[in-house]
């Protein structure tokens, strides 16, 4: 299964925190990366009154079930140092499950796709990079459609281009 992550960080050394969740989520078994887009500054979305965040999306392969693979990832958030905290806060890092194959998944805790995917530049400039043409279940269209429709304003630019990477990443 075709999973997509969306990595986050706005607190001390973004970009630390970027590839040491990378770093954790390379090793879950039964997953592989596939793709890594590059790295992204974007001003916060939903609080203003906080630092730039770092964004990145990852493509996984992945035999887990989504709650499994979901369990994990916040897992690795809180190792990491997460703690509750305000909603669209300030974070050491957020790892959002964006989408899970061509599935609609609302369990407790877990909604797939990601139920503000559409409404963010900030998610939808990095898949696009990797992934164009992957269609989000429940709209019918693919991510470069939906960023071209997309209402957000916020500004999104690349910090650091995945072929700038100091170690080889797929792409």
């Amino acid at each position: 299964m075709s999973v997509f992550l969306g990595l986050g960080s706005n607190v001390d050394d973004r970009e630390k925190h970027l590839t040491q969740a990378f770093d954790r989520i390379e090793k879950v078994k039964q997953s592989s990366v596939i793709r890594v887009s590059s790295i992204y500054e974007s001003e916060p979305w939903g609080r203003k009154n906080q630092a730039s965040f770092l964004n990145q999306v990852i493509e996984i392969e992945t035999h887990l079930k989504p709650d499994t693979f979901f369990s994990i990832c916040q897992a690795i958030e809180k190792s990491m140092g997460r703690t509750s905290s305000l909603r669209w806060g300030p974070r050491i890092i957020d790892i959002d499950l964006l989408l899970y194959h061509h599935h609609i998944i609302d369990i407790k805790g877990l909604e797939v796709p990601h139920p503000r995917l559409t409404q963010r530049r900030f998610v939808l400039e990095p898949l696009v990079e990797i992934a164009p043409d992957v269609i989000v279940p429940g709209f019918g269209e693919n991510v470069t459609e939906i960023l071209r429709k997309c209402e957000d304003s916020g500004e999104v630019v690349v910090f650091r281009n995945r072929n700038e990477n100091l170690r080889r990443i797929p792409k």
